[in-house]
């Protein structure tokens, strides 16, 4: 999945080819070290997570409540049309959400970073 996520960026987005950072929470997948390993080899930097934050994960606060909306209360009867329903969902998000999503990210970690780690309430 990082070698197709890399050659993707490395197409799409030739500007950053050598220097994204990837942000990813905490799941065992994400931290094994066969993972890190990777990451090092091919020199991509990662945003550590702060632990028990799901609400600094675009995922968390953003895709996963938007799916939960679209799916919530319907019966799909195979899993292949639950995963065409949210692939279709994915796919409908506009330009401006994920803009608007990547940007709330960004002063969510602020306002993190400002508290020194601290707890607080609200974003």
């Amino acid at each position: 999945m990082l070698k197709r996520l890399r050659d993707r960026i490395r197409r799409c987005r030739p500007d950053l080819k050598d220097g994204w950072i990837l942000h990813h929470d905490n799941a065992p997948s994400h931290t094994a070290l066969i993972v890190a390993e990777f990451l090092a080899s091919i020199g991509v930097a990662t945003l550590p997570q702060p632990p028990y934050s799901p609400d600094l994960a675009p995922a968390d606060y953003f895709l996963f409540p938007r799916i939960k909306t679209a799916l919530k209360g319907k019966r799909w009867g195979t899993v292949e049309r639950v995963k065409k329903a949210a692939t279709d969902c994915l796919l409908g998000v506009p330009d401006d959400a994920l803009q608007g999503a990547f940007e709330n990210w960004v002063k969510r970690w602020n306002k993190c970073v400002n508290a020194g780690g601290e707890y607080f309430e609200e974003f």
